[in-house]
């Protein structure tokens, strides 16, 4: 069981009409473990980040995620849509010269 300060902030990567990801759930305690529990079961890719979470977590639900998430959330999704290629089998593609992608925290929250 997670603690009572657990928090989770879930994101769709699709484009908002001002062209960002948006902020789709959020909670903490039982709600985060909640917003886990479905994505564990539905096999949503999780990243644990708590600065990235603690910055999330300061907007509401259906906002466009904010400039100062942007990157880390980009290289994110980048990460994300290069393992769902790799799993339909499609080439994988190469990040841009200087980009490094953080490593995947694979079960973690």
């Amino acid at each position: 069981m997670k603690t009572p300060s657990t928090k989770a902030v879930a994101i769709d990567g699709e484009r908002t009409s001002g062209g960002t990801p948006k902020i789709v759930a959020k909670g903490k305690g039982f709600n985060a473990e909640r917003i886990l529990d479905i994505a564990f079961a539905e096999g949503v890719k999780v990243r644990q980040d708590s600065e990235l979470t603690d910055i999330l977590d300061q907007f509401e639900v259906e906002s466009p995620v904010p400039l100062e998430a942007l990157h880390a959330v980009s290289l994110i999704l980048d990460r994300v849509y290069q393992e769902n290629r790799r799993l339909a089998g499609e080439p994988e593609e190469n990040p841009p010269t200087g980009t490094s992608l953080p490593a995947e925290d694979k079960g973690q929250s």
